[in-house]
């Protein structure tokens, strides 16, 4: 690394991690991302940590869980105490610069300087969604000034990004730039994905995830909108790559590509996340630049807290230690082996639950009686689901009920509460399934553990 790196976070809202043609899409909508995915660091597993749009907003700002942002539900704005990102970046002697949605304040559009989470730099509207349309992209500058940009909202953001890093190279300070698109999230007034013209039939009828295949939901009117807006984005990031070759930046630039939420089009609830299932919480997450080019497809599973202080240790930065992820450099680096290969997922709004993500397996636990709304957790929780992401990737068989599976169900028990306990939570009382189902499926306690 010649010179201290410039960092650009490419942030998604809504994306599927089946959306990339390295996790099996045969569209074709991605070969951007799989392209910067091979030749840098692949994040196989990559969770969210809250599968909804504020809260995990507010972990990718802080590194922390919800509960500790106090924002675990959307509505709640970021608190000004907390250190984010941004400030760590600048605190290192970066210009830091913040373009898109922010889902962390009080307002629909313009947000208060005091609620911008310290970013210098500020072209961003709080609910994109609510202030905007798709060919009728709406901002708001350092002075709360109303900006409207031409061109659809996707390639009208690109083209404020591509001009604010040819602006920043020309200064020697580097630059930290979170470039927020709202896409592929749905427009919420028209319950629609609308792509750019054109990509709609381009993509309807093509191919439709096992999960979808299997559950239906709105995944029939609404994937080909979907798709559109996917390859959309990733034509933006070709862009981005294409500008920072342009400029022979692309050596000390590193990007983060990555998404807040899945989306499992109302086949698991009422509408399209907040849940524990895949669909909802594995996202499409890639690195290029220093430090990450070779890294290869990397099977630790990693949260959207990882993410955080792997960033700001690849920029030299050190890890802060108030963050609760861990940082993938030192094994990058070939320091150390050591990883747990767990993600707590916290979910709210629909539910009061949780969930823990491993390699192979999803264990997770609801209180029936909670009220997502109002309630950030439980005393009590019952037993939900058990997934065996090996046999079922797609999450078809809960196997929760079965015999077979108690032991490893207690397993992952202890686990899940172990890293609510580290995430500063309570420790809870588990109600267990009644176990009556019985398969001829034997598992051992090595396939958990």
């Amino acid at each position: 690394m010649s010179k201290t790196p410039n960092v650009i976070v490419f942030f998604t809202d809504q994306q599927r991690w089946d959306t990339s043609g390295l996790h099996g899409c045969p569209l074709d909508i991605t070969p951007n991302f799989d392209r910067m995915a091979q030749a840098g660091t692949h994040i196989d597993s990559s969770i969210t940590c809250q599968p909804v749009c504020g809260p995990a907003r507010s972990c990718l700002q802080t590194g922390l869980y919800a509960t500790q942002t106090g924002s675990w539900r959307n509505g709640i704005p970021l608190d000004p105490n907390l250190k984010t990102i941004a400030q760590h970046f600048k605190e290192g002697g970066y210009e830091t610069s913040y373009i898109g949605k922010w889902h962390l304040g009080t307002t629909d559009g313009a947000v208060p300087k005091h609620e911008r989470g310290g970013y210098d730099r500020w072209l961003a509207a709080n609910l994109l969604e609510f202030v905007s349309d798709s060919y009728d992209c709406v901002l708001f500058d350092e002075d709360d000034q109303r900006v409207k940009l031409p061109g659809y909202r996707v390639d009208a953001m690109t083209d404020a990004a591509i001009r604010y890093i040819d602006d920043a190279n020309k200064r020697e300070q580097p630059f930290f730039l979170f470039l927020s698109y709202l896409e592929p999230h749905h427009q919420n007034h028209l319950d629609d994905y609308p792509p750019p013209v054109g990509y709609r039939d381009k993509y309807t009828g093509r191919w439709t995830p096992p999960d979808l295949q299997a559950l239906g939901g709105s995944s029939g009117q609404h994937l080909g909108g979907y798709y559109g807006m996917v390859k959309r984005c990733d034509e933006a990031l070709g862009r981005i790559q294409d500008a920072l070759r342009s400029l022979d930046m692309s050596d000390d630039t590193i990007i983060m590509y990555t998404s807040d939420h899945g989306c499992h089009f109302k086949t698991r609830n009422a509408e399209y996340k907040r849940s524990c299932h895949e669909a909802s919480v594995r996202v499409p997450t890639a690195f290029a630049g220093p430090g990450f080019q070779g890294g290869g497809r990397r099977s630790e599973v990693m949260s959207l807290v990882d993410l955080v202080p792997t960033l700001v240790d690849a920029a030299g930065l050190g890890v802060p230690k108030e963050m609760s992820g861990r940082s993938l450099m030192p094994i990058l680096r070939g320091e150390s082996k050591d990883w747990a290969n767990e993600a707590l997922i916290q979910i709210s709004e629909s539910q009061v639950g949780r969930a823990l993500r491993t390699r192979r397996w999803k264990y997770g636990i609801v209180d029936e009686q909670g009220d997502g709304q109002t309630q950030s957790s439980s005393d009590a929780y019952d037993e939900a689901f058990l997934y065996d992401l090996e046999s079922d990737p797609y999450e078809l068989q809960n196997l929760i009920d079965c015999e077979s599976h108690d032991e490893v169900a207690g397993i992952l028990r202890e686990k899940l509460l172990a890293a609510m306990e580290r995430a500063g939570e309570k420790r809870p009382e588990v109600r267990l399934a009644t176990r009556d189902r019985k398969t001829q499926r034997k598992v051992s306690v090595a396939e958990v553990v």
